[in-house]
């Protein structure tokens, strides 16, 4: 990357902000607005960039990352009203802390082990030191974000409870424990519908199931936020192809019975 594009493109970006949080003709609403309540909006602008990356449309990625950075950027100047710190700050205790967990690349040494396992062994040591630095006595799951969308935070839940040494010995033994969840569903289903607590036990059952489901995704390499959105995409794709099909023959897609909606729906699917 061009140093010079980079830097008027930061400095751009940096007097746009300026002049929108200006005394003098700046925005009102922007400038009314606090770290807080501008988290929200960069919460929507990730996702929406997100998106945009799992879709591998290009253009709306480069433009969702730019508003990403905008609203990054927005907040790092209302802390620096604050005179608590600004964008710079962030970005230099960042680069330190990149630097400091990469010593394999910024502090090389002969036949260093830079294996996936010694690479990952090496990072949560160095963050172990950092945490004890501050006097950071919280527990190993203390450090996941509540707010994270829930297959996310169940994902890191599982994955730090393993480093731990608090996990299922195999894949089978979790295989066995999807299936355990499953029967538990299965059996909170079956209660009397006039019982109190029936639907409180199936939402129990249902997300002590898809808990346990994270677990072996995790075990195979598989994501779960990920592959459950990859598959909303293409269920969302084969709906509007669907959909496109009857307007193509002139049927009334919502007239059609549930067996003609199965053989567009087929259709949709051999035409991939």
């Amino acid at each position: 990357m061009e140093i010079n594009k980079l830097t008027q493109a930061i400095l751009a970006m940096n007097d746009v902000i300026e002049k929108i949080l200006a005394e003098d003709g700046g925005c009102p609403w922007d400038k009314e607005q606090t770290p807080v309540s501008l988290s929200e909006y960069s919460i929507e602008e990730l996702f929406e960039f997100v998106d945009a990356v799992r879709k591998n449309n290009l253009a709306d990625a480069c433009d969702e990352m730019g508003d990403v950075i905008f609203g990054i950027m927005l907040i790092a100047q209302k802390y620096a009203q604050q005179k608590a710190f600004d964008f710079a700050d962030a970005l230099m205790r960042s680069v330190e802390k990149m630097q400091r967990r990469h010593p394999h690349v910024f502090a090389k040494q002969e036949n260093q082990d830079t294996s996936q396992k010694a690479l990952h062994e090496t990072w949560e040591k160095i963050k172990n030191q950092e945490k004890a630095e501050k006097g950071d006595t919280e527990g190993a799951l203390s450090s996941i974000p509540s707010a994270l969308p829930a297959l996310s935070r169940a994902y890191r839940i599982h994955a730090k409870a393993a480093k731990a040494g608090f996990t299922w010995d195999d894949d089978e033994d979790v295989e066995k424990q999807v299936e355990a969840e499953w029967l538990e569903l299965l059996d909170a289903k079956a209660e009397p519908e006039d019982n109190p607590k029936r639907a409180e036990h199936i939402e129990h059952e249902l997300g002590d199931m898809i808990f346990s489901l994270v677990e072996l995704g995790r075990r195979l390499g598989v994501k779960a936020n990920i592959a459950a959105d990859m598959t909303c995409n293409r269920f969302v794709n084969r709906f509007e192809s669907m959909e496109k099909l009857a307007r193509e023959r002139n049927l009334a897609f919502e007239s059609l019975t549930l067996d003609e909606k199965d053989e567009l729906w087929n259709e949709v699917k051999e035409n991939e």
